[in-house]
């Protein structure tokens, strides 16, 4: 057996012309590869930003999408609303027009006297009803002439009007609201022919006794 000898204490190798220092292990130094950053995580970020550009162009066409469907349904509420209004409206004057005839025999009953007990509050029910529906009547003597809204069966000349003037009612009009469902039946009247130019004459001439002496004022 060998015995140790006392104080001796073994090293390591080393090779001739290295120095102490070489003998003991170098920390290890981070490689370049380690301490920059990775080369994924760029294109990951830009992948996400091209993600978010393509979802807000998607959202700004939905909303556009959904802005033109607002537009349109709103249309075809007007439209439909339009439309309910017109039908009601040509239902109404179809049922007035016919309850004309009815309106016109009670006016020619009134005209007569002949609008007395139950048939007179019966009648009168029925004109309150009609005027709720909106049915107006109109048509009155000495008005001048609409053909618009006056259908004339009788012509004649007088020489008391300056213009063609309805002289008589022989049957009158209806209207709903500004729509004319019958127009008034009139007799109408022109100027006399040569009425205006003779009474246009006569005004020209001052008459005799409105001609004052001078001589005598001047006494």
């Amino acid at each position: 057996m060998t015995e140790e000898t006392p104080g001796f204490e073994e090293k390591p190798d080393v090779p001739s012309g290295a120095t102490p220092d070489d003998a003991e292990p170098k920390a290890a130094s981070p490689s370049p590869e380690e301490g920059a950053a990775p080369a994924g995580d760029g294109a990951a970020d830009a992948g996400l930003v091209a993600q978010l550009d393509q979802v807000r162009t998607a959202l700004g066409e939905r909303t556009a999408d959904l802005q033109r469907l607002q537009a349109e349904y709103q249309n075809y509420r007007r439209r439909v609303e339009r439309d309910r209004i017109a039908v009601k409206e040509i239902a109404i004057a179809n049922l007035l027009t016919e309850l004309l005839p009815t309106l016109d025999d009670i006016g020619r009953a009134r005209e007569h006297g002949e609008l007395v007990g139950g048939f007179k509050s019966v009648a009168e029910s029925l004109e309150t009803v009609a005027a709720k529906m909106g049915l107006q009547q109109f048509g009155k003597e000495g008005e001048p002439f609409d053909p618009t809204i006056h259908e004339a069966l009788m012509h004649s000349y007088a020489p008391d009007v300056t213009e063609t003037t309805c002289v008589a009612i022989l049957q009158p009009g209806y209207r709903i609201g500004e729509r004319t469902i019958r127009p008034a039946r009139v007799a109408v009247a022109e100027p006399q022919p040569g009425a205006q130019t003779v009474k246009a004459e006569g005004a020209d001439e001052k008459p005799a006794g409105d001609e004052k002496d001078d001589s005598s004022e001047e006494g």
